[in-house]
């Protein structure tokens, strides 16, 4: 890549953070830039972990910082993210996925509703038996076997979990990226092992994202839940018509 490729990989990293931390989904747009400018599908994969590891551990600092993430939470959930995370990167490279997108398309709709409809005797407060833990940590296995799997739109899953485990649409975003960040964290050495990460790529597109997480987490605090949600669901109806269609 020369030098105008990465300037132009900096600035897609801003817009990708913009939209990652903000709702979710940001991923297609990098994987779509990252193939683009002549890297195979397998190393914009790759290379697409590790801007979400920088962006992300910058995200979750700063809503640790303003205590909004619940990190109790989130540090329980992440251990049954990274178990199916773990699958899911196993899998990715012996399984077709075709099929799999237009599912998770339908299985979006679903979620768009999911960050609407909050069930009072199960989500208004944000309190914890055995079976609504146990409930929680399969839902974020299989959340985890996705992101593991393609990562794209991952985000929009962990955001209806939390919802519906009792946070508010700001607090399921910290939750959201800190989750991403722990099972990624745990999933890159399969690819550099495998040879489909480009650092300075990778490198270049967190810093990028850096900036625009930062205006995300600035715009949703001032905004509030409201523009979160609506901004979501836009968000991810864009998405799910893409996987879908296209």
């Amino acid at each position: 890549m020369d030098l105008l490729h990465i300037i132009l990989i900096f600035f897609a990293g801003i817009v990708v953070g913009f939209i990652n931390v903000l709702a979710a989904g940001g991923s297609f747009l990098t994987l779509a830039v990252l193939i683009a400018f002549g890297l195979p599908p397998t190393v914009a994969n790759g290379t697409n972990r590790v801007g979400l590891i920088i962006q992300n551990l910058f995200a979750s600092s700063k809503y640790y910082k303003l205590k909004i993430l619940d990190y109790r939470f989130g540090l329980i959930v992440s251990i049954s993210a990274v178990s199916g995370s773990l699958l899911g990167s196993y899998i990715a490279v012996h399984t077709p996925d075709d099929l799999l997108k237009k599912i998770i398309a339908v299985l979006m709709i679903f979620v768009s509703f999911a960050t609407i409809y909050k069930p009072k005797n199960f989500a208004d407060k944000k309190i914890f038996s055995k079976s609504k833990w146990i409930f929680m940590s399969t839902v974020f296995f299989f959340i985890g076997v996705y992101g593991g799997f393609i990562q794209a739109g991952v985000g929009f899953f962990i955001i209806a979990a939390s919802i519906w485990g009792g946070f508010s649409m700001i607090e399921a975003n910290a939750i959201k990226v800190f989750t991403i960040t722990i099972y990624t964290i745990f999933i890159l050495p399969m690819f550099i092992l495998s040879h489909q990460v480009n650092f300075l790529v990778g490198i270049v597109l967190g810093l990028g994202s850096i900036i625009g997480a930062k205006i995300a987490i600035s715009l949703s605090i001032k905004k509030g839940d409201k523009f979160i949600r609506v901004a979501l669901i836009a968000f991810l109806f864009v998405f799910a018509i893409k996987l879908m269609f296209f």
